[in-house]
């Protein structure tokens, strides 16, 4: 067990949430204390519900886009819905919620001299126009699509937490987060692997959109905590932006054979058009990681869809 003179106060925005549940996890099993704050639009309780308890765990339920004043020695800024369903069911609050949100906890970084970490996205390269990415891409975004309220919100977060760090000289770590899967995504995110999942499970046509070929590489949570952990531990002259994800790419055709194989469902394809602005390809290049972080995702995607689908089959058992 950490001393107490070692153990921090942190603060978890989205902390009910997907990320931030595993995330509370790990730094409870450290010896912190964590303050898991959450306005309950896309996490959910049941998500931390084995923590609720803890003496060391603590839940708000609060909207980032308000100010929030507490005394904490490190943040972690992961509020926002992350799925296209989710992100676009609002995308006025989408926005509101990485650019006010950022502005907020980082006001409080600021007032506390807190180190602060903020969860990016991959997104920020809209459909790339280089392949892999590297973190000096620009990207290729557009700024007026069904799609900006998340990627232009998270290019405007990073744009205030790098003046933060120039102009007040707030400590920040800066992510760009792949597409990551694993126990406690949400079964209804409409992202593709609980799509799949949930579909196959339920043995009812794999929904495909255009011809499949599009590429996605998918990094398992457990191994992605440990990336950000490792990235909040660096010297105070690294801020990122750093690529955090799998380097292994496969077609969205690729993932619906392995899963309809894993779950030993029947292979029947629903064919669906493309969706406004969806990337061709998304690959990080992970060699900044690899180098300053001596991290390397280290499941395999069977090893990981295994373990998901065995979460899928109890939600679904539980109703």
């Amino acid at each position: 067990m950490r001393l107490y003179e070692s153990r921090k106060k942190i603060l978890i925005t989205g902390g009910a949430g997907f990320l931030g549940s595993h995330l509370s996890d790990r730094l409870i099993n450290e010896g912190h204390e964590v303050i898991c704050l959450d306005n309950l639009f896309t996490g959910t309780k049941k998500n931390i519900e084995h923590l609720l308890g803890h003496p060391r765990f603590e839940f708000m339920r609060h909207d980032v886009t308000f100010p929030i004043y507490l005394e904490v020695d490190e943040i972690y800024n992961l509020a926002c819905p992350a799925s296209p369903i989710h992100y676009q069911y609002d995308p006025v609050a989408t926005t509101k919620t990485s650019v006010h949100g950022a502005i907020n906890v980082l006001g409080l970084a600021k007032r506390l001299n807190a180190k602060i970490f903020q969860a990016s996205t991959s997104e920020v390269y809209g459909d790339p126009s280089i392949h892999p990415q590297i973190e000096s891409y620009w990207g290729n975004v557009n700024p007026i699509g069904i799609r900006s309220c998340y990627d232009e919100g998270k290019r405007c977060a990073e744009t205030l937490f790098f003046d933060y760090h120039r102009q007040h000289g707030v400590n920040i770590k800066v992510a760009r987060i792949f597409n990551t899967y694993g126990p406690r995504m949400h079964p209804n995110d409409g992202r593709v692997i609980s799509n799949f999942i949930m579909q196959a499970l339920k043995n009812e046509p794999i929904t495909i959109y255009g011809d499949g070929a599009q590429t996605r590489s998918f990094c398992y949570v457990d191994d992605l905590i440990s990336a950000i952990l490792k990235l909040m531990d660096t010297a105070e002259g690294f801020t990122g932006p750093i690529n955090l994800g799998n380097p292994k790419e496969f077609t969205i055709r690729e993932l619906a054979n392995q899963i309809t194989e894993l779950t030993g469902a029947k292979m029947k394809i629903k064919s669906m058009p493309m969706p406004a602005d969806d990337p061709k390809q998304r690959q990080p290049d992970i060699s900044l990681a690899q180098k300053e972080l001596e991290w390397s995702p280290a499941t395999d995607l069977k090893d990981g869809l295994v373990m998901t689908i065995e979460y899928f089959k109890k939600l679904i058992q539980e109703g």
